[in-house]
C-alpha cells in the first residue's frame, strides 16, 4: 500500500502539534532524555513494539539515557502520515516513561 509524501505545508502543520520534533530534510527527529539508562531501554522496547505493530520502524540511537528517534518512510523517500502517527505515539510513550 502506497503512502503519499506529505507536502511541506502538511509537515509544518503536523510539527505544530509535535513541538519536540525537528525536521531535517526527509526526516523528523526527537531526542528523549530518560530518567535512567534502563528507562531509556524500556522506552525503546515499547516504541519497538508499537513500530512492529504498525509495520513502520524508526531509526533509534541510544546514548546512555538519551534516545534519539528518527522517522522517515524510506520506501516513499520522505515523510508520510505514518511518520506523523508514529511521532505522536512516541510522544505518548515518552510522556509515560
Amino acid at each position: 500500500m502506497s503512502n503519499p509524501l506529505l507536502t511541506d505545508d502538511e509537515i509544518a502543520t503536523a510539527l505544530k502539534d509535535l513541538p519536540e520534533w525537528t525536521r531535517t530534510g526527509a526526516s523528523i527527529a526527537r531526542t528523549v532524555e530518560a530518567p535512567s539508562f534502563l528507562a531509556g531501554i524500556e522506552l525503546v522496547r515499547r516504541v519497538a513494539a508499537e513500530a512492529e505493530a504498525a509495520n513502520h520502524h524508526p531509526d533509534m540511537d541510544i546514548r546512555w539515557r538519551r534516545v534519539t528517534f528518527t522517522l522517515s518512510t524510506h520506501s516513499e523517500g520522505g515523510l508520510t502520515r505514518l511518520d506523523v502517527a508514529l511521532a505522536r505515539e512516541i510522544d505518548r510513550l515518552a510522556q509515560e516513561s
